[in-house]
């Protein structure tokens, strides 16, 4: 058995609701004041924000670039050292879902949403300006354009959720802590992440968690009413897009309300099923076989680069490129990181350590460079071959983007009813699985939360986003978001020596225990053998 450390008056009854209040109400107290003065504020907020984060990439990305090295390396050394045999949860813990649902949610959860967009927009916008101003033939620019969107969308992204998302299982499933970002600093801090330091940590992951999910809804429901006008003439504005919310808020709160099983579990598996399904339908009625072997092509380039542009900073050429794209993404997956890894963490329990490193890093990442060789190759090769159509929308609204590139696809009506629907079950997946986090971080790390809890944060999630999106704040907000990327990244070390430090605690653990079974079974034997000389 693992040691367990536990604390039971973490969950409080207040008002009717199970939650750690100081978490709770100064989040919930936060919350209105951040909104009041995004709005108040409005461009001149967002316009500190921007120079917050061109600053923090300036002189901070190096560290960046450092820091999400740091992170992929040390997962694939827990991965393949020791401790990649621990399992979460104790030795009989068993998974709670299975290995398709699984991933399912990972994917769901992680990046499904972004995909859609930039699988096309981002190879297109690299293709038009070189990340590293090189001048080539339309090959060589198509392979470095493909290269930089799967550093972005790849192994380094995934390596982030890897990261937290096993920290947060290993010291709640195998240390018996709550279920919330504090747990992670036990190492260090002992009981005191039960005090005043831990609600601190816990309500910065509650609003860093909140805003990033309410910009990401208000900001993907501009670009879903944007894809309704072009394929159906459908008013895009603000009207629609506050419906949207609204739509999108009720099918999220029904499935928090029904839990992890029956709600996000099921749209997650529905999700992939649709996904599978606009993924077959490209691929069989576009260029099957360019796709297969740009896929390849793809995988050989960017493992072949993957040193150099991993670490790559623009040190010799001075350009600015890397502020506005790769740090902006390890800047935003960062952020991004208390959210997905929360969730990722929920729905992990019972997988040994190495089972869950290669599932969450490898398997997404590969399936993500599918999708983005299935249309951001197929888009590429069209450009080439003289189609200027696609390089125009991603110019005019990256929005339209996937709605004009499947306009060149035999039944592309059907097409685009597909991939506004996946958009659409995308947004609900990250809603319903954004609220149940934030209910697991106020509660003090409750797994289940009470129904009415999850309701209330649901309902907050899409309210924020639609005052926000009237209000016009998205903007500034979701550049505050991203601005905290880098001190968040200073806490993501840490955690790397915390986790490792409780995964050598574990082990030395285990070993000790091994050692004192072995010995008592030694000194059984040889007792027994004297018994029986003895009778003799």
């Amino acid at each position: 058995m693992s040691q367990k450390v536990t604390r039971s008056d973490e969950k409080k009854s207040i008002f009717g609701l199970e939650v750690n209040g100081p978490v709770f109400f100064t989040s919930t107290i936060l919350i209105i004041i951040g909104i009041a003065l995004t709005l108040y504020f409005g461009k001149s907020a967002n316009q500190v924000f921007n120079d917050i984060q061109l600053q923090a990439t300036e002189y901070g990305g190096w560290f960046f670039v450092l820091s999400v090295n740091v992170f992929l390396i040390f997962v694939l050394y827990v991965a393949f050292s020791k401790f990649g045999k621990i399992r979460l949860g104790g030795k009989d813990a068993e998974p709670e879902f299975t290995t398709l649902s699984w991933f399912s949610m990972l994917f769901s959860a992680g990046m499904g949403i972004g995909l859609l967009f930039w699988s096309i927009a981002e190879p297109v916008n690299h293709f038009g300006s070189s990340p590293t101003g090189s001048v080539g033939t339309d090959a060589e620019m198509a392979k470095e354009a493909m290269n930089f969107t799967f550093l972005h969308w790849g192994f380094h992204a995934w390596g982030i959720y890897a990261l937290v998302g096993l920290a947060l299982a290993f010291f709640t499933y195998s240390r018996g802590l709550p279920l919330t970002i504090r747990s992670v600093f036990y190492p260090f801090f002992g009981d005191k992440i039960y005090g005043v330091l831990g609600d601190i940590i816990d309500i910065f992951a509650v609003l860093a968690t909140l805003f990033g999910l309410a910009t990401s809804l208000g900001m993907g429901v501009q670009q879903v009413a944007a894809g309704l006008a072009h394929v159906f003439g459908i008013d895009g504005g603000e009207t629609t897009q506050v419906l949207l919310i609204a739509g999108i808020t009720l099918v999220a709160t029904i499935s928090v309300v029904l839990g992890v099983d029956k709600g996000v579990k099921f749209l997650s598996e529905w999700n992939v099923r649709i996904a599978v399904l606009l993924l077959l339908l490209v691929l069989i009625l576009g260029p099957t076989i360019f796709v297969f072997e740009s896929y390849l092509e793809n995988i050989g380039n960017y493992f072949g680069s993957l040193s150099e542009i991993a670490l790559w900073n623009e040190s010799y050429t001075d350009g600015t490129w890397q502020n506005g794209n790769t740090l902006f993404y390890w800047g935003w997956w960062i952020a991004w990181s208390p959210f997905v890894g929360t969730f990722i963490a929920r729905v992990s329990k019972g997988r040994t350590i190495k089972e869950f490193i290669l599932g969450v890093l490898v398997v997404p990442s590969l399936i993500t460079f599918f999708w983005i060789s299935t249309f951001g190759s197929a888009a590429l090769d069209t450009i080439i071959h003289g189609n200027e159509t696609l390089v125009n929308a991603v110019g005019d609204d990256v929005a339209t983007a996937l709605f004009v590139f499947l306009e060149d696809f035999p039944f592309s009506g059907l097409l685009n009813i597909i991939a506004i629907v996946l958009i659409i079950g995308f947004f609900v997946t990250s809603s319903d699985s954004g609220s149940l986090v934030i209910d697991s971080l106020t509660s003090g790390g409750k797994i289940e939360a009470p129904v009415g809890q999850r309701i209330f944060w649901a309902l907050t999630e899409g309210t924020v986003a639609a005052v926000l999106l009237i209000g016009g704040g998205l903007k500034a907000l979701q550049t505050a978001s991203i601005a905290t990327g880098l001190p968040f990244a200073l806490i993501l070390l840490v955690m790397c020596y915390s986790l490792y430090k409780g995964l050598n605690d574990e082990t030395k653990k285990h070993e000790k225990r091994k050692e004192s079974e072995q010995r008592e079974d030694y000194e059984e034997i040889v007792s027994n053998i004297i018994k029986k000389r003895s009778k003799k």
